[in-house]
């Protein structure tokens, strides 16, 4: 059978009946702009203010796009993700941390995620965020091409050390370390990271990705420039690639400032570029291991069926499918089901702490064309199936 993303039994087969009528109504009020734009300025004062409303929160928003508050609870449903052939990349999604104390705790922190996860038989990606072992206005000195004083250096020597202890704790115990991506004006020092560590550690195994954000309209040559030095110094190139979370603070920080916008003209020229970075990692897979996180449906097929033309073996081959828990469950799973690599990310943390996540996805599904459409639609057409 061809592979088609509109079977809704095999998407939500892991949903109980209670569980999708909570995504219903979930999707319902995330349809309204009104609705969501007030639940959400809601939902982040009285957690700034400490109301009581954390039970409020985790039963609904939290419960649909999170694994849980601790390791153990993530655990189950990755648990739950793993009878149907999906994989989980476990996200420790506490953000907004500015001090040296705090990034120090960080490390053993995902630390302990890495040494679970290898006791998993699920949970091949760890994804990682360099702001969250760096300041921020470090990363943009170092961008910006300037000198570092004497404690600058000795910060940066820090921020190193934090991300070698993490991807070698993943070298030891067989797991794969995502770099995430971050705003342009900061990236270049976490591009030269992610490369650092590609080459001290991707060179006998596989084990760091940097993440490509192909909104911007660089990064396709990026991505090549970037396969080219992988090649020069004998290591495999991880590849996650993604379309982009900053589209609107990049072009309005560029109009601001005065400089040209690093980001495409229309979402047509990013569809474009996405797929053809697809295309150029899955032709070169002897040297390149490529991450596809999108929720994009037309961008995993196409990479599908060009798997099945060129006759590579999907569980064979170094290709990783991936959407966000919570959202796009009749890309993932039908994917699974066709024997695809496809893993879930799964955030997990306080709520308290989760909650800014929580909001960019909820603005996410508001602001994305069709994509809450899409969720709501598919979710219906379940509920009808079983007859609710």
């Amino acid at each position: 059978m061809p592979l088609s993303f509109d079977n809704t039994e095999i998407a939500f087969r892991y949903r109980n009946n209670k569980e999708l009528k909570r995504a219903n109504f979930l999707f319902s009020s995330m349809s309204s702009p009104f609705l969501s734009k007030t639940g959400m300025k809601l939902t982040q004062w009285a957690m700034s203010v400490n109301l009581p409303i954390k039970g409020i929160v985790k039963k609904t928003i939290f419960q649909q796009f999170c694994g849980g508050e601790t390791i153990e609870e993530a655990a189950v449903t990755s648990a739950t993700l793993g009878k149907f052939g999906v994989d989980v990349a476990l996200d420790y999604s506490v953000e907004g941390k500015e001090s040296e104390a705090e990034f120090d705790h960080a490390v053993p922190e995902f630390i302990k995620a890495i040494e679970f996860a290898a006791t998993q038989n699920n949970i091949p990606f760890i994804p990682i965020k360099v702001t969250g072992f760096a300041r921020f206005s470090l990363l943009e000195k170092i961008h910006r091409g300037e000198s570092l004083n004497e404690a600058e250096k000795a910060e940066w020597a820090r921020v190193e050390k934090r991300i070698d202890r993490i991807c070698e704790a993943a070298a030891r115990c067989k797991s794969m370390i995502l770099i995430d991506a971050e705003e342009s004006w900061i990236q270049k020092p976490v591009d030269d990271l992610a490369d650092f560590m590609m080459a001290c550690y991707n060179k006998k195994a596989l084990v760091v990705f940097n993440t490509f954000q192909m909104y911007r309209h660089d990064r396709l040559d990026f991505l090549k420039t970037s396969h080219n030095k992988a090649m020069q110094l004998g290591y495999t190139l991880g590849a996650k690639l993604v379309r982009g979370a900053y589209m609107e603070k990049e072009r309005k920080r560029a109009e601001e400032q005065g400089y040209a916008s690093p980001i495409q003209p229309n979402k047509e020229s990013t569809d474009k570029d996405y797929d053809t970075a697809v295309t150029y990692c899955i032709n070169n897979l002897d040297t390149i291991a490529v991450f596809i996180g999108t929720h994009n449906e037309n961008s995993c097929l196409k990479a599908a069926e060009m798997m099945q033309q060129k006759g590579i073996q999907p569980r064979n081959a170094p290709v990783y499918f991936s959407q966000l828990y919570g959202m796009s469950d009749n890309i993932t799973f039908n994917l699974a089901d066709a024997g695809f690599h496809v893993s879930k990310y799964l955030p997990y943390g306080p709520v308290k702490d989760v909650v800014p996540y929580l909001m960019r996805r909820a603005q996410e599904n508001t602001s994305v064309a069709g994509q809450t459409g899409r969720e709501l639609g598919l979710i219906k057409k379940e509920l009808k199936r079983r007859g609710i």
